[in-house]
């Protein structure tokens, strides 16, 4: 996975919808698609672009596809993020001025 995967997985609201449904638990992608009014070739493109940046993962169940939300690499893009703005030195910074 790379954080520019990541981030390009992120960007779209209904990418992020998808993971938000994810936290709850694992969905089929049927049980997925029942929460968005698009084509379900659009909503396969939203889970492959899940599933390269690994924020996702899946499981064959008979003829289901199961979707799991992969919380180790969604911490690994929040520490990235946070890291940018490096909180400790920045309220320092405050607290000079």
């Amino acid at each position: 996975m790379s954080d520019q995967s990541a981030f390009k997985a992120l960007a779209d609201p209904t990418r992020r919808e998808i993971l938000r449904l994810l936290s709850g638990g694992s969905l089929t992608a049927g049980s997925i698609a029942d929460h968005f009014s698009i084509s379900k070739p659009s909503l396969s493109h939203h889970f492959n672009l899940l599933k390269q940046a690994d924020l996702v993962r899946t499981e064959r169940d008979g003829q289901n596809i199961v979707y799991t939300l992969n919380t180790s690499v969604l911490e690994d893009t929040a520490r990235v993020v946070l890291d940018l703005f490096d909180y400790e030195t920045a309220g320092k910074e405050q607290e000079k001025n």
